[in-house]
């Protein structure tokens, strides 16, 4: 529903905003405003690669100016037409409505909720913003400015009956009509900039929990974590955005759908909170259950009165929400799936160390890093290239990059390194573990930082299989051994031609870090599966089509492992097998 509501939010505020055009131009064909509306929309969306740091210097002058405007103009429009609409604010006439309305005070309330729109996107602000910054903005500017517009709006309301479906552009005064419309285009196209920000974050952290195919996720600030761009899913919403534009033309249709969207975000958000009170606050249950009823009637109000609407517009975020849960649950079962196949099938570590002899397996120079999702053993992929091709490097790392379901994983905890065998066969197996949050170093730092961890791993002596945990710092790590200057081993990490490289000096180094240093000398090379995932003979017609079509669809068409990891294609050995799951 989040992502429903980055389609939407951008379709019907700009549209919004620019049929204010036709108040001055009656005549003006309703064409010429989704023209033009479609024409923002693609400007708004081809922004975003230059990331909300370089162009938001601009959104807060533009959203002071906005309130500001609407603020003032709601008091001119309170003074001028009906001053006794002040009396409003008391809590009795929402009462009195209701008593007097009946079933259509119900009904109403799917109009209403798009009044409180735009506070479901204050979470996206929080990967630019601080929590106590958004608190004092909203109550101190927006929620004061916002009453002051609608008390205004109403009193002109109160004398201009008629003038009902387009109030609030004839509510402006002419003399600051113009510029109030620029102002409230320039303010709808900030106002979109914030749910796109926050579809790009629930798409990011959706892939890392693996519950979303592999998409590129670019960071557009090198200080703020929050400030991301994904550029398969910018042009897909800019797709989409047009399409609902061009599909419903009508700001009343897609308001339908729009309130759907927002009402559903906000009682879904109202039910998660149970969880969060109980589990992460350690609150009273009674506590969050007073929490969930309180405020979770007052949106299933809301949400009744909108559901009324589905025929009218409201099905849109239904059918989308559920195609994208749909999609991200046979990815998230066909990936479980493969993860399974690789620990069922993974090889026997006394099976690998007797292929030396067996196969007459060759060791050629350098270093291999053997990509998988296999943790411990060795996984199916690398036996099968064993068997085909008797021949691997002198050191091998067998390496697995987890996703945990933190946020940030401590730099002490990134790398988990153990030795597989004896030490003359040269194995390790490297955990590498990210949180949802963390932001991946680039290919040239990985390797530094793994080697770097082998090496450190050598010199503490660590041969018994023991994992050994390493922290990335820009100091060097020292243990009590450094004191003996006959077995120190340095690492120097240098730069050029913006590559970093590992050299390694030290006088009686041990044979193990010698060898490692000059199979870094070598060449490093990466392995990794190319692997064709389809369903058994005997699996269900169901499985067949989510595991062969939907998921192949989506292995084919998303980023590749290897673009995603950023393994270099020049360095990279592709294994080919197939999966039956």
């Amino acid at each position: 529903m989040v992502i429903g509501d980055g389609i939407l939010t951008p379709s019907m505020s700009v549209l919004s905003a620019v049929n204010g055009i036709r108040i001055k131009a009656p005549s003006l064909h309703e064409n010429y405003t989704v023209f033009i509306a479609g024409v923002i929309l693609v400007g708004l969306f081809a922004l975003q690669h230059f990331g909300t740091r370089n162009v938001g210097y601009l959104f807060a002058p533009i959203l002071l100016a906005w309130l500001f405007c609407i603020s003032v103009i709601g008091v001119y429009n309170t003074i001028y037409w009906n001053p006794h609409v002040v009396s409003a604010l008391s809590p009795y006439y929402v009462y009195n409505f209701f008593k007097k309305a009946g079933k259509d005070g119900w009904s109403s309330l799917g109009g209403i909720v798009l009044c409180i729109t735009g506070a479901e996107a204050m979470f996206a602000d929080l990967g630019h913003f601080s929590q106590l910054s958004i608190r004092i903005a909203f109550t101190v500017i927006v929620y004061p400015c916002l009453v002051l517009a609608y008390m205004g709006e109403a009193a002109y309301l109160s004398k201009h009956k008629e003038d009902l479906q387009k109030s609030f552009y004839k509510a402006i005064p002419e003399v600051v009509f113009w510029p109030v419309f620029i102002i409230a285009t320039l303010a709808t196209m900030v106002g979109s900039q914030a749910i796109i920000s926050g579809t790009f974050s629930v798409i990011s952290q959706c892939r890392a929990l693996k519950c979303f195919p592999r998409v590129k996720v670019v960071h557009t600030s090198n200080h703020i974590h929050g400030q991301i761009y994904i550029p398969e899913v910018n042009w897909i919403l800019m797709v989409l955005c047009l399409a609902v534009l061009v599909g419903y033309r009508d700001t009343d249709t897609i308001g339908n759908a729009y309130g759907l969207a927002v009402i559903t975000v906000m009682l879904v958000t109202t039910c998660l909170m149970f969880l969060v009170i109980v589990m992460v606050w350690k609150r009273n249950i009674l506590g969050a259950l007073a929490f969930v009823i309180v405020f979770g009637s007052v949106e299933l109000l809301y949400f009744s009165a909108c559901l009324a609407k589905v025929h009218k517009g409201g099905w849109f975020p239904l059918v989308l929400s559920l195609i994208l849960l749909s999609t991200m649950c046979i990815w998230h079962y066909g990936t479980l799936k493969k993860q399974a196949y690789e620990l069922n099938n993974r090889v026997c570590l006394d099976m690998l160390l007797s292929m030396g002899t067996n196969l007459g397996i060759n060791r050629v120079p350098g270093i291999g890093l053997i990509y998988s999702n296999v943790a411990t053993g060795v996984p199916p992929m690398f036996a099968h290239f064993v068997t085909n091709f008797p021949a691997f490097h002198r050191i091998l790392v067998f390496v697995t990059v987890q996703s945990l379901t933190v946020p940030k994983v401590p730099a002490n905890q990134r790398f988990v390194i153990s030795r597989i065998g004896p030490p003359e066969f040269c194995l390790f197996q490297c955990v590498v573990r990210y949180g949802y949050k963390d932001q991946r170093n680039d290919t040239h730092d990985f390797e530094n930082h793994l080697i770097e961890t082998v090496s450190e791993f050598l010199r503490n002596g660590n041969n018994d299989g023991e994992a050994f945990r390493w922290e990335t710092t820009n100091q060097q790590q020292s243990s009590p051994s450094d004191d003996v200057t006959a077995s120190s081993f340095e690492n120097v990490v240098s730069s050029e031609s913006s590559k970093k490289t590992v050299r390694f000096r030290g006088v009686g180094c041990s044979k193990e870090l010698e060898d490692l240093r000059e199979a870094r000398e070598s060449g490093l090379a990466y392995m990794m599966g190319s692997t064709c995932v389809l369903a058994c003979d005997t699996s269900s017609y169901l499985k067949k089509f989510a595991i062969n079509i939907v998921y192949g669809f989506l292995r084919q068409n998303c980023r590749h492992p290897a673009i995603a990891l950023g393994v270099p294609h020049t360095s990279l050995i592709e294994v080919g097998m197939v999966y039956r799951v």
